[in-house]
């Protein structure tokens, strides 16, 4: 069976474009130029899967605030402001018409509060379990948005907050980075950025990967979030913090790499414009390919990767 990305990897290669696409399938948005003056047209969609993304027992309106934030994430990543959205709701046969309205009142808070409109969906019938699709669009200045594609060896590769043990809560209430991400492509060049809703350790190879370039990560700059330190102490079967950290999914937090010159100007400006938010320099872009860290032992590969869809057994 094909993982995830070889499916996607498969499903693009050949997809038709036009004149207007300035940026295709692979990065965390679509670019388009329709024709603005100074801006570009960011297209996105994103989904979340009853069983995988969200239980029954989660309340509502955190369901449906994660079903926006997911995809603005995504547009935080690409350094935009959203501006509309479209909701796609499947519903099994036994819905309960209260709960599927609280979880419209959570998107239309999180949607109000980035002055985003909802101009319309689809609901449909999905018989073995509820299903959330919402797509947004926005727009960046041209020549700001990041891209996968731009960091180069020697780059120094940040990240935002903390990571790992989103299970615990997190996930179902993050913030997306969109005001700090917008910063940042204001103040810096911004050589490359992605989310991380896969896992560090998998997001950062996406980086890698359109780059064609490499990383090293130091193991004590990686910033482990408390909720990842109580699962392992928590549980025996738990897995140590760092290890959550590089590979727990749905952190959606900001990764980018930056010339290494701009690092200590980079971080002294960001404690002064977001005082109350961690940023962590945890590691830099190597010429020689591969994803390594540094601990106390010295250089190792990095097997580790974080969560995909459809794993081969």
């Amino acid at each position: 069976m094909m993982t995830e990305f070889e499916l996607i990897a498969r499903l693009t290669r050949s997809l038709p474009t036009n004149t207007s696409t300035v940026v295709g399938a692979g990065d965390d948005c679509a670019l388009i130029d329709l024709g603005l003056a100074d801006r570009l047209v960011l297209f996105k969609t994103d989904a979340i899967t009853e069983g995988i993304h969200f239980t029954k027992t989660a309340p509502p309106e955190k369901i449906g605030r994660k079903a926006l934030a997911r995809s603005l994430s995504d547009v935080a990543a690409m350094a935009g402001t959203p501006t509309h959205a479209l909701v796609t709701l499947a519903l099994p046969d036994n819905f309960d018409s209260g709960f599927v309205e609280r979880i419209y009142a959570g998107l239309r808070a999180l949607a109000d509060q980035q002055g985003i409109a909802i101009v319309g969906g689809e609901t449909t019938r999905n018989p073995e379990r509820m299903l959330l699709s919402v797509s947004v669009l926005g727009t960046v200045e041209k020549g700001k948005s990041p891209l996968r594609s731009g960091s180069t060896p020697g780059d120094a590769i940040f990240v935002t907050g903390e990571l790992g043990g989103s299970l615990s809560g997190k996930h179902l209430d993050f913030e997306p980075r969109l005001a700090e991400a917008r910063w940042l492509a204001s103040h810096f060049s911004i050589h490359a950025m992605i989310d991380i809703s896969d896992g560090l350790a998998g997001d950062l190879r996406h980086i890698l990967k359109a780059s064609q370039v490499g990383a090293e990560l130091l193991s004590d700059a990686i910033p482990i979030s408390r909720a990842a330190g109580s699962a392992a102490r928590g549980a025996s079967s738990a897995r140590p913090p760092l290890l959550a950290a590089l590979t727990d999914g749905e952190d959606y937090e900001l990764l980018f790499a930056v010339a290494a010159r701009e690092a200590a100007p980079l971080l002294d400006a960001w404690r002064k414009q977001f005082p109350e938010l961690r940023l962590s320099c945890i590691g830099r872009i190597t010429a020689e390919p591969g994803l390594t860290i540094r601990d106390k032992k010295g250089v190792q590969p990095l097997s580790a990767h974080g969560y995909v869809h459809f794993q081969k057994p």
